[in-house]
């Protein structure tokens, strides 16, 4: 896979995320989030189950170590708890905030693979990171920030967990080649904790799980069992950095469905974000399509 075509998946990627925000936020209404997020991967993990067998039997497949197995269970401790905050923290935090808040961890990116590998980030990175911002922050209503909740905080350590299940995952995928596994495993885990911890401190009925289940099978099936397992084939080839920031295009994709599907009206100021954070996309995209373009 050339690093353009992973780039147009993980564009594909940012669709379905931005697409299935409007599921997430009206599954609130029905079931407790937590359980939500347990049972929408657990859909998941029965999705991929099937790619992860066909890998597993494959007759020169790589092994893998214990240490193999505990970084894909940290890179599932850190979607479940992405997932888990973002979704407790739609319920109190207004759209406003929400959104923009997201959005931040297209800046955490680049420190947190500085951290882990010492590589510091790019300069153009930096400045694309700042633009994508700025396009956020047109995205909020009139671009004012309403007054800070529990809700805010939620959504903001959110961000530092999704940043850090991005900028592992490439580390794991140079330790073994096994991507098939990697999505297998952390839909387990997050499964797996959002299900215990969800039975344990929610109310649960069929009633809410039949009314949510449209929104369940959308995340589950499309946003965790395609949408993640295409974002982990791309990121073999799209730096964790850029390929956030290709994925901060799910802002852009979740207003234009917000406006297709709820009536939400987008402001010209709103369509300027959106323009923004293109932009910041093209920035890093320079490069590869230089590459790509013969001489």
């Amino acid at each position: 896979m050339t690093r353009m075509r992973a780039d147009l998946l993980l564009l594909l990627v940012a669709f379905i995320w931005g697409t299935a925000f409007v599921a997430q936020k009206s599954a609130n209404e029905h079931m407790g989030p937590v359980s939500f997020v347990g049972l929408r991967f657990l859909l998941s993990f029965i999705a991929v189950a099937p790619l992860a067998l066909r890998e597993h039997c494959r007759k020169y497949r790589p092994s893998l170590s214990k240490g193999d197995l505990a970084l894909a269970g940290l890179i599932g401790f850190f979607l479940f708890t992405g997932a888990v905050l973002q979704q407790i923290g739609l319920v109190s935090t207004s759209a406003t905030n929400g959104g923009f808040l997201t959005a931040l961890y297209v800046i955490f990116v680049p420190f947190v693979v500085w951290v882990i590998t010492g590589a510091p980030p790019k300069f153009v990175v930096l400045v694309a990171g700042a633009v994508s911002i700025a396009g956020a922050w047109l995205l909020t209503e009139k671009g004012q920030f309403q007054r800070w909740s529990g809700g805010d905080t939620l959504v903001l350590v959110a961000d530092l967990a999704w940043a850090g299940a991005i900028s592992l995952i490439p580390v794991f995928l140079r330790r073994v080649e096994r991507p098939f596994f990697l999505v297998f495993a952390q839909h387990g885990v997050v499964a797996f904790c959002g299900l215990i911890a969800g039975l344990s401190f929610e109310s649960f009925s069929t009633e809410g799980v039949t009314s949510a289940l449209p929104a369940l099978l959308y995340a589950g099936l499309c946003s965790g069992g395609i949408a993640y397992t295409l974002q982990i084939l791309a990121q073999k080839y799209t730096p964790p950095a850029e390929a956030a920031l290709i994925l901060s295009l799910e802002s852009v994709f979740a207003a234009l469905s917000g406006a297709a599907l709820l009536s939400e009206r987008l402001t010209p100021s709103a369509m300027l974000g959106c323009a923004l954070i293109f932009l910041g996309v093209i920035l890093v995209e320079v490069g590869p399509i230089r590459k790509a373009v013969p001489d």
